[in-house]
């Protein structure tokens, strides 16, 4: 049977609050005291839980993690990677991710997860775009507030971001100095401030190098950047523009079906048109040719996000903080055949 609080006191023969207090390295307790509650523990191989944290200090040790469904099911391994790393960070901190999904769309009616409902959590990560009206359902329980890779313009909130723009820059220069020239860009969700950040990107590659903008080779409607939507992007594209020579997808998830659709009119990548895409997921290796990408760092975002938190909820007190999170040019052979 595992040990319980109450042993611990019994043992230490102190009082149950006591133990409490030394649980949450409370500064009124005696060195004396601290160390025998502290040899009892250690003798009875007691783990703190969160209740027992949570009698002095007030809070639960739980932080939200909310994404819609589309996120986490049709993202590749994109935010799940950010998931394993605010979890990495949140067993290093002694907390615990309590993980949602949610509707990618508001409808009236909607209830909010019930670990906001019931106050089972001190704070949550919101990942990804999610419905206004969810937002301000969730500010209305006052609860501090991680934005991942989403940002709202005008709004004061703490956000992790990847720094999409230069990360369009360094996809559209990269292709410019293989040699490419007619280079299109597809998107899905142009709204998206991730997205469209990476569309501004390549239009400033171009403009410095001279080369006018041509919405004719731009496809941005597609409605979720997801693998078909690539395909059907690159179809469309193809269809009214011959004389393109590369593509810059706005994640991998496109690119990969852009790669599919190549494939199958028998286009040679890199050598007739070249490919880069966004992300770099890990199926990107396993293609033919691998994919050219930017990386994200997504195991280090969700680690910077829970450091976040917890930071905010150290000073008990909700932050404007945005974190910037740098990017990486990732050359395979759909762009460069060497």
């Amino acid at each position: 049977m595992n040990p319980t609080i109450k042993d611990i006191a019994k043992l230490a023969n102190v009082s149950i609050a006591t133990v409490s207090l030394v649980i949450n390295n409370n500064k009124r307790i005696s060195p004396e005291t601290k160390k025998k509650v502290n040899k009892a523990i250690k003798d009875l191989n007691y783990h703190p839980s969160g209740s027992a944290r949570g009698l002095v200090s007030g809070k639960t040790g739980n932080i939200g993690f909310i994404l819609t469904n589309d996120h986490f099911l049709r993202s590749e391994p994109f935010y799940t990677r950010i998931f394993l790393g605010a979890e990495f960070e949140a067993r290093e901190k002694q907390l615990y991710i309590l993980l949602t999904t949610i509707p990618s769309e508001y409808k009236k009616g909607y209830k909010l997860p019930r670990f906001v409902l019931e106050r089972n959590i001190d704070g949550v990560i919101l990942v990804g775009k999610i419905p206004s009206q969810i937002i301000n359902l969730l500010r209305k329980y006052d609860l501090p507030m991680v934005f991942v890779d989403y940002d709202i313009p005008g709004d004061e909130h703490s956000a992790v971001l990847i720094d999409n723009f230069n990360g369009g820059l360094t996809a559209a220069n990269h292709l410019l100095e293989t040699g490419k020239t007619k280079i299109a860009f597809i998107a899905a969700d142009i709204e998206h401030p991730s997205i469209k950040n990476r569309f501004e990107g390549y239009k400033k590659a171009l403009e410095d190098k001279g080369i006018k903008f041509d919405q004719s080779i731009c496809i941005t409607d597609e409605n979720y950047p997801a693998r078909d939507n690539g395909y059907n992007a690159a179809k469309r594209l193809l269809k009214k523009n011959k004389k393109i020579d590369a593509i810059f997808a706005c994640n991998d998830a496109m690119a990969i079906g852009v790669m599919q659709y190549l494939k199958e009119k028998e286009i040679k990548v890199p050598e007739e048109i070249a490919v880069i895409g966004f992300d770099d997921v890990e199926s990107d290796v396993l293609l033919d040719p691998p994919l050219s990408t930017i990386n994200v760092p997504k195991i280090e975002i969700g680690g910077e996000a829970v450091k976040l938190m917890e930071q905010m909820l150290k000073k008990k007190a909700h932050a404007n903080k945005k974190i910037l999170v740098p990017v990486e040019l990732i050359k395979r052979k759909s762009t460069v055949n060497e």
